[in-house]
């Protein structure tokens, strides 16, 4: 086993706390999904948000998919000018027998365009 961190990205519609929830759960349960996961392999995750967000914290709906127990941290994002709004990130670590080639990371919605070599 190693530990890995794998990406993941989701752009939202509109900063709403129930929309923001929904996304981030989506998010965090396609890369995951994507990488053969299951929350016991789970280390830490950090999301980070663009500053236009600020409905709630990403790492509520992590707490609320029954992650509680896996370290969770949420910080913003640097304001860059003409950087794409409404943007949640993770950064996933894990223990997993998988090599860093063959590592999933999931961008989602406009967050595609982010990194479009990576995007499913």
């Amino acid at each position: 086993m190693a530990v890995r961190a794998i990406r993941g990205a989701i752009q939202l519609e509109v900063d709403e706390r129930s929309h923001l929830l929904k996304s981030t759960a989506e998010l965090v349960t396609k890369v995951l999904h994507a990488n053969g996961l299951e929350t016991s392999d789970l280390i830490s995750i950090w999301f980070t948000a663009t500053p236009d967000v600020t409905s709630e914290f990403p790492a509520l709906a992590a707490r609320e998919l029954g992650l509680g127990d896996v370290p969770l941290m949420c910080s913003v994002e640097m304001d860059v000018a003409g950087a794409m709004p409404r943007v949640i990130r993770l950064m996933m670590h894990a223990d997993t027998k998988l090599s860093r080639s063959e590592v999933q990371h999931v961008y989602l919605r406009g967050a595609a365009a982010l990194r479009t070599d990576l995007a499913q």
